[in-house]
């Protein structure tokens, strides 16, 4: 529906709230159990429940004071898969060519995925992509600085975990609003949100770095195309970390038979087709991609 580049300047915190994922901030603070049965824990309970109170009220100041501004930019471009692998994104300032691996095992009957393959071939059909970045991090720093100066280390903690659930549900929400609205291949959807945790819906949002798409620096050409850095003032480091920290990005796919799946244990004949791809070295890509490698370098 809406093709382009799209900023979200100071993204209302009150949208965001009904649309928290707990369970990962009980995590957080090594308290394991799922939200809100972990409240029942005869172990962890009445502490889960005291630092929820706390966090609601902390809630309260971030969004009565403001705390911290959340920013988005999203993008939705014609895209289409080439040489099996990889994926072309057509922006306004010409193609970006993505590069993806490819699972490499042994397995009866089933697929080795690859991103790409949730992307129409060049030469079929036109299809679509996308790709975010949304943070809810801007503005933290003085107030967590603040805290550690006091030697409040737990509200600076806390501050920080809220800010990272805040994110993820800006991405959670963001990616409903692509479905629904801005791309609109979902328009009827109707989730709630714990359908939405447990990620119901059709398509996916995997992000550089992560299993399925595991090249950190594929997050670089993210950044070429929607220049977060630019327009809504999130930076990425030399080794493609976030900063502000409480932010999420990454890939907007739509086919409804896109999935999450991970990728390892790759073998030399790929890391080489995967060099030839980004125009790297063999040492390059055994760099980058040492975690997932199915071999000892040499």
């Amino acid at each position: 529906n809406k093709l382009g580049i799209q900023v979200f300047d100071d993204y209302p915190l009150e949208d965001l709230i009904a649309r928290i994922d707990w369970t990962p901030f009980f995590r957080s603070w090594e308290l394991h159990g799922r939200y809100p049965d972990i409240f029942k824990n005869p172990t962890v309970g009445a502490e889960a429940q005291e630092l929820f109170d706390n966090a609601q009220a902390m809630l309260e100041k971030i969004l009565n004071e403001k705390w911290l501004t959340a920013r988005a930019v999203i993008g939705l471009f014609p895209a289409n898969s080439v040489d099996f692998d990889d994926i072309d994104i057509e922006t306004d300032e010409g193609t970006v060519r993505l590069h993806h691996l490819r699972q490499q095992m042994e397995r009866a009957g089933n697929h080795n995925f690859a991103l790409s393959d949730f992307v129409a071939p060049k030469g079929t059909v036109q299809d679509y992509m996308g790709g975010f970045a949304v943070t809810a991090g801007i503005g933290i720093d003085p107030y967590v600085e603040a805290f550690e100066k006091a030697g409040d280390d737990y509200s600076a903690i806390m501050l920080k975990a809220l800010a990272d659930r805040l994110a993820e549900a800006f991405a959670e929400r963001m990616h409903e609003r692509v479905r629904k609205e801005f791309w609109g291949y979902a328009a009827d959807e109707a989730l709630d949100n714990e359908d939405l945790i447990r990620e119901r819906y059709k398509g996916i949002r995997p992000a550089p770095g992560y299993p399925a798409c595991p090249d950190h620096t594929e997050k670089g050409l993210l950044w070429e195309i929607l220049k977060p850095d630019e327009r809504i003032g999130l930076n990425i480091t030399e080794s493609f970390a976030m900063f502000p920290t409480a932010a999420v990005s990454g890939w907007y796919f739509a086919n409804p038979e896109s999935r999450y799946f991970g990728v390892s244990d790759i073998d030399r004949d790929q890391v080489a087709d995967y060099a030839r791809r980004k125009g790297w070295t063999i040492e390059q890509t055994e760099r980058w991609l040492a975690p997932i490698l199915g071999y000892d370098p040499e």
